[in-house]
């Protein structure tokens, strides 16, 4: 049940980053996509280090997240924004979160 959320001060026309994003997280943590949510919310209003240049805050949500893989998520994810949407790495920040199984609901129940 990975949920990838991007809130962006871009425009970001382009709806195959989605799929590639939702491949990316599969991969990345192992889990099957028709499970993964990938969310991107563009053309927010945004400031980083006093600048409204490129910028992003995401969050990383998922079932069992091994904290000693975020580094390596970092990395991944950042890579990806650097090279499909022009957003420097050094203008994103990445929250990573790990709930309970009791605390994440889908389909009438939870986890």
């Amino acid at each position: 049940m990975p949920v990838l959320t991007i809130n962006s001060n871009i425009k970001i026309d382009d709806d195959s980053v989605l799929t590639e994003l939702s491949q990316l997280c599969a991969k990345m943590l192992c889990k099957p996509e028709n499970y993964v949510m990938v969310q991107i919310n563009d053309q927010q209003k945004l400031i980083f280090a006093g600048s409204n240049d490129p910028a992003a805050s995401c969050s990383l949500t998922s079932l069992g997240l091994n904290d000693k893989h975020t580094a390596e998520y970092s990395q991944q994810l950042c890579q990806f924004m650097e090279s499909k949407l022009g957003i420097p790495a050094n203008r994103i920040y990445i929250e990573f979160k790990s709930p309970e199984r009791r605390l994440f609901g889908w389909d009438k129940r939870t986890f």
